[in-house]
């Protein structure tokens, strides 16, 4: 997965040529994470790429951004525990530390992981495994992609 759209990740979404969307949630877009070494970690970037942080947002699209997060986590843990007995929970975070752009974080924990690592933030997690090519997303991902995406839409069908 290579191209522009890293570079503007939202306005990709928005022109529909953001390949890691798993859906348009109703205040952002569920997308799959650039890296895979916890299997189904995935983000819900904001609908509007001038929104910095949470606060910047009207009380109601708020409210709705958390509860697009709290439906994206859900949905990542039905799919996780479906697809690895070895699940444990979800993280989630908004952090924005980085990227400029409200986001936030869904990170499956798994019992496999080192016992070192298992109850630290995922930040902690040694560099080479953010950059090693076995863990970036790919074709291999594609049944993880559609477990996810299928449980969205179980939830959104739910509400």
């Amino acid at each position: 997965m290579n191209g522009d759209w890293r570079m503007d990740r939202i306005g990709s979404a928005l022109r529909g040529e953001n390949p890691a969307v798993l859906r348009r949630l109703d205040a952002g877009f569920a997308v799959i994470g650039d890296v895979q070494f916890l299997p189904g970690y995935s983000v819900l970037l904001v609908d509007d790429p001038d929104v910095q942080r949470l606060s910047d947002l009207p009380r109601p699209k708020r409210l709705s951004f958390l509860s697009d997060m709290d439906r994206l986590g859900e949905a990542v843990e039905r799919a996780s525990r479906r697809l690895d007995t070895a699940f444990r929970r979800v993280n989630l975070e908004i952090l924005g530390n980085t990227d400029g752009f409200l986001h936030a974080h869904v990170w499956p924990r798994f019992e496999w992981e080192s016992a070192d690592l298992v109850g630290m933030p995922v930040w902690l997690y040694p560099r080479d495994r953010w950059s090693d090519e076995r863990f970036t997303l790919g074709p291999q991902h594609d049944g993880l992609r559609e477990a996810i995406g299928s449980e969205l839409d179980r939830l959104r069908s739910t509400d």
